[in-house]
């Protein structure tokens, strides 16, 4: 998101907080504040999907205790 948005977005908040806002400013705050948050979640989603869990155990490992968790799930 541009700054200019993200200033503006500021802007307004602090204008709400002081004086309110036309109906048209609230319409124009809430889509500013949708696009922010779409950005937001864009770029966070992002980051987890870097992030790579490191274990000293193989796959093969893993995967014979998942099997075995799944077969004592079962069980109960």
């Amino acid at each position: 998101m541009e700054q200019y948005k993200i200033d503006r977005i500021n802007a307004l908040a602090k204008k709400s907080k002081t004086q309110g806002l036309t109906p048209e400013e609230k319409e124009e705050q809430a889509v500013l504040r949708q696009e922010f948050l779409a950005d937001f979640r864009a770029a966070f989603k992002q980051q987890l999907d870097r992030i790579e869990l490191v274990d000293d155990k193989t796959k093969e490992e893993v995967d014979i205790e998942l099997d075995e968790e799944e077969k004592t799930m079962k069980l109960n």
